[in-house]
């Protein structure tokens, strides 16, 4: 938002919102036109080169959106930038390769307690190294005080390079040759326009498609809620709000991350163990589900209690559901002779789809109805939230059975 409104003429201040809209949504839109091609191209040539291209590609394209000095270079960074990392779906891969049923939960939950402790504190990390040259006069006349947002990008790009040298040297291909998709197939199959297509397929057809309709459904009420959480939280106590501030907003967010971190990295594996992934999925569904639809019933005397009980019910359940939903969908893939980083692009891409329509719908619900009156004020943004997450939990009951001994011991067996 600050470099937005940086960049933005004073002439078009009006737009600012519609910029930050774009540049939040450009990089699900890459993820979501361009995942189904990454994973299907790990099909053909492995998994590891493709992670290291990605890893390039993060390097680049940071580094060129801290040096951007318009608001179309930042655009085109941003979606550059989601086109390379559009091979999330090759790391849920390969781990799927590398993994037999009794290990998935636990190790896709250790994706997702990286992705949380990047969420967590990239944002403060971010926060204090921006802008350099106002607070440290070491920084005065440099490129970092022409470029205020540069240094942060510069050390996530350092990361990156950090990240390729080491995948280089100690990361092995998971997938053998004679499991990769072979040549011929390649020339037929090849490009987005067919990987888009496999998307489409899989979504009208078996236990694949029930997954990643019931991961669509879920993100896309998630992510509803982060497009309203901080318009309601800022809102006055006479209006119904909680008159957070931007800290107290951060305070929320970093809770709802730690406590997210310690789901996907300590408690997946003993539930899953307890549960079997089936039943979790559905569970963790109707936790988010409540979580969400108590948010904006807070009371401003008893906010934090309030907010820190719905903020544990939202994070335990997104923390469950992820690597549930990853790990199910891998086995299933596997036992109907899917190729797994198509199956796992699809996801991804549909995944993508939902972060792009779940803000925007999010946003336009809550220009309608938050200064009206019940029942359509500002909770509906909210009791669509939770709409959806019944829709997704009982569309996850149609899940297939998997194997009971494998139910039973789906966590980190060793």
């Amino acid at each position: 938002t600050y470099l937005v409104e940086d960049l933005t003429p004073v002439s078009q201040e009006a737009s600012i919102g519609i910029w930050v809209g774009l540049l939040m949504t450009s990089y699900s839109a890459a993820q979501f036109l361009f995942s189904p091609f990454w994973g299907s191209l790990s099909d053909r040539i492995g998994r590891r080169p493709v992670l290291l291209v990605g890893l390039v590609g993060n390097t680049v394209f940071f580094t060129m959106f801290g040096l951007a000095n318009t608001l179309w270079l930042a655009l085109a960074a941003r979606f550059l930038a989601g086109v390379f990392n559009g091979n999330l779906a090759v790391a849920r891969a390969y781990i799927g390769d590398v993994s037999n049923p009794q290990q998935l939960a636990t190790r896709m939950g250790l994706i997702g307690a990286a992705f949380g402790l990047g969420f967590t504190f990239g944002p403060f990390i971010g926060g204090e190294l921006s802008d350099p040259a106002s607070r440290w006069a070491v920084f005065e006349g440099t490129i970092f005080d022409s470029h205020p947002y540069l240094l942060p990008c510069a050390v996530a790009s350092l990361l990156s390079v950090l990240s390729l040298l080491v995948a280089m040297r100690n990361l092995p291909e998971s997938l053998p040759p004679e499991l990769r998709t072979k040549k011929k197939k390649n020339s037929e199959e090849g490009g987005i326009k067919k990987t888009i297509q496999n998307t489409s397929k899989m979504m009208r057809s078996g236990s694949v498609s029930v997954v990643i309709w019931v991961t669509m459904l879920f993100i896309f009420g998630f992510t509803i809620m982060h497009a309203v959480f901080i318009l309601y939280t800022q809102m006055s106590p006479a209006d119904g709000g909680l008159s957070f501030s931007e800290a107290d907003n951060g305070r929320v967010f970093a809770l709802i991350g730690i406590c997210g971190i310690l789901t996907q990295g300590v408690l997946i594996g003993p539930l899953t163990k307890k549960f079997g992934t089936r039943r979790l999925i559905p569970m963790a569904i109707v936790a988010t589900g409540i979580g969400l639809v108590l948010i904006p019933y807070s009371q401003y005397e008893s906010r934090w209690f309030h907010i820190l009980i719905v903020g544990v019910l939202v994070s335990v359940g997104n923390g469950l559901f992820t690597p549930s939903s990853s790990s199910f969908l891998t086995r299933i893939a596997k036992s109907e002779g899917y190729e797994l980083g198509m199956v796992m692009g699809a996801q991804e891409s549909v995944s993508a789809f939902a972060r792009i329509i779940g803000p925007l719908t999010g946003g336009f619900v809550w220009v309608l109805t938050h200064s009206r009156d019940w029942p359509f004020d500002y909770h509906t943004a909210f009791h669509l939230c939770g709409i959806l997450m019944v829709c997704a939990a009982l569309l996850s009951l149609k899940l297939p059975h998997l194997p009971e001994e494998e139910e039973r011991t789906s966590s980190e067996g060793e």
